[in-house]
């Protein structure tokens, strides 16, 4: 089942002790313009899938975080949002996967969820593979026992 979050407000969300991001939902629009992000088209054809997992993480983070806490600079003074620092903050590993898990996980969870289904190109499982081999032999009936 689907849970919808009809709410487009956005979310405080803990990524480690003393940091926290201030989001907005991740949306479908959110997702095809971090797609369409210029820092992609940087990226080899054959860039590892964990580069493009960061490279489009840092894309969706540049649109949804709208606030930050526990962000400071070199001096620990608080550091003002820009794209520049929500990319070195994406670099953090800790800061990375929390923000995966946290933001993106409901979305990437759905989209793993339609790729587990074998293809159905007519509505039957025409494009499924057999994992049971054949029968051999006469088949028998319960009553032939």
């Amino acid at each position: 089942m689907i849970r919808l979050n009809l709410s487009a407000s956005a979310r405080w969300i803990d990524l480690a002790p003393g940091l926290r991001l201030h989001v907005l939902p991740v949306t479908t629009a959110v997702m095809a313009s971090a797609r369409a992000d210029s820092a992609l088209d940087d990226l080899s054809a054959d860039a590892p899938r964990e580069v493009l997992a960061v490279a489009m993480a840092k894309a969706v983070a540049r649109q949804v975080v709208i606030g930050w806490e526990g962000v400071g600079d070199e001096d620990g003074e608080p550091l003002a949002i820009s794209p520049e620092g929500i990319d070195a903050l994406i670099d953090i590993w800790p800061v990375f996967e929390a923000f995966q898990e946290q933001c993106l996980g409901p979305h990437l969870v759905l989209d793993a969820e339609k790729n587990g289904s074998a293809p159905s190109p007519n509505g039957t499982s025409e494009g499924a593979i057999d994992t049971a081999k054949p029968a051999r032999g006469r088949a028998r009936t319960a009553r032939q026992g």
